[in-house]
C-alpha cells in the first residue's frame, strides 16, 4: 500500500483526504511561504503547493506527498493572508457585494521518481453586500486571519456569499478532491 502523505495540520484539508476512505497521516511541513508578487496568481498557488509538499521529501522519501495552497484574487490584485483583524476586515469590505476568484493548488509529489502531478482549480464566488457590524460578528467567531480572502467558507464564513462557480467545491475548502484523485490514480492508488 502506497504510504501518503499530507502536507498540511488544516483539520479541513485532513477532514477532506479523509473522505477518501485512504490510510495518510498529516504532517507539518518546514516549507515558509512568502509573497510572490511577481508570479501569476495560478503559479503562485502551485509554488506553495509544491515546496509544502516537497519540503517533506528528505523525511518521506518513500511517500506520496500532497501539498495545496490557496490564492484569492480580485480585480487582478492577489489578496494575501491577512494576518489580523484589521487587515481582515479590509478584504472583507473590498469583496463584499463582488466576484472574486479563488484558485486552489494541488500537488502529489513523489519524491523516490522525482515525479510530480499538479493541477489548479478555479472558484468563482460571489460575496453578499456586508454590513462593518456583521464583518465585525463573522472575525470574532472564525477568526479567519490565516485564510486567503479572510474567510471559511467550511465554517460561519459560508454565510458571507451568494454564489459560487466551479467544478471541484472542495476546492473552496482548501483541497480540491477531484482533480487529487485524478492525480492519485496517476500514481497507482486505487480509488475507490
Amino acid at each position: 500500500m502506497t504510504n501518503l502523505v499530507l502536507a498540511s495540520t488544516s483539520r479541513y484539508r485532513r477532514a477532506l483526504l479523509e473522505r477518501l476512505g485512504v490510510p495518510f497521516q498529516a504532517v507539518a511541513p518546514p516549507y515558509q511561504e512568502v509573497a510572490l508578487e511577481s508570479l501569476p496568481a495560478s503559479k503562485w498557488a502551485l509554488t506553495h503547493a509544491e515546496g509544502k509538499a516537497s519540503s517533506l521529501a528528505a523525511s518521506h522519501p518513500e511517500a506520496l506527498l500532497i501539498g495545496s495552497d490557496q490564492v484569492a484574487l480580485h480585480d487582478g490584485e492577489v489578496l494575501g493572508k491577512p494576518g489580523d483583524a484589521q487587515r481582515a476586515a479590509a478584504q472583507l469590505r473590498r469583496l463584499q457585494g463582488q466576484e472574486h476568484r479563488l484558485l486552489t493548488a494541488v500537488v502529489v509529489h513523489e519524491p523516490a521518481s522525482g515525479r510530480m502531478e499538479r493541477d489548479v482549480v478555479e472558484t468563482r464566488i460571489r460575496m453578499r453586500a456586508l454590513t462593518d457590524d456583521e464583518i465585525a460578528r463573522y472575525l470574532q467567531f472564525d477568526e479567519p486571519y490565516d485564510c486567503a480572502g479572510s474567510y471559511k467558507m467550511e465554517s460561519l464564513g459560508i454565510s458571507l456569499f451568494e454564489s459560487q462557480r466551479g467544478d471541484d467545491p472542495t476546492a473552496v475548502i482548501g483541497l480540491p478532491l477531484m482533480k487529487l484523485c485524478r492525480q492519485l490514480r496517476a500514481f497507482g492508488v486505487r480509488l475507490p
